[in-house]
């Protein structure tokens, strides 16, 4: 667990001083977008890079912050990937997203999203059934 900790502590200092910086060429609402599709991607890299062979090799995780409150969407992937370091980095990311959020007086639909009813590995991948 604290190692955990530790991680995440480095990874929000890292941002914060990323965030901090923007280049010339780009508003600082920009850059700070920027940095957090950057981390989306790494995020979904990570999601994809998992294989599965039967649906119990499936999870899923709640992603993003909706400026009301709750997630954007949510994130099914495969047991066989880092699954510690892909909660640390949704972690993150949500943190960051809502403090974006409140930072650019961003809005949105308050409509609830649901968890997948339930999950299924489909030709090696995990996918959620709604």
């Amino acid at each position: 667990m604290k190692k955990i900790r530790k991680h995440i502590l480095k990874t929000i200092a890292l941002l914060a001083i990323v965030f901090g910086c923007s280049s010339n060429s780009e508003n600082p609402q920009e850059a700070d977008q920027n940095e957090l599709n950057k981390l989306k991607a790494e995020i979904e890299k990570l999601v994809d890079s998992g294989i599965c062979s039967e649906n119990s090799d499936c999870d899923f995780i709640a992603f993003g912050s909706k400026p009301c409150g709750g997630a954007w969407s949510y994130l099914v992937f495969n047991n066989s990937i880092n699954v510690e370091l892909l909660k640390e980095k949704v972690t993150v990311y949500n943190n960051i997203e809502a403090a974006f959020n409140s930072k650019w007086g961003i809005i949105s639909d308050c409509m609830a999203v649901t968890p997948p009813n339930n999950i299924e590995c489909i030709n090696g991948k995990c996918t959620a059934i709604y």
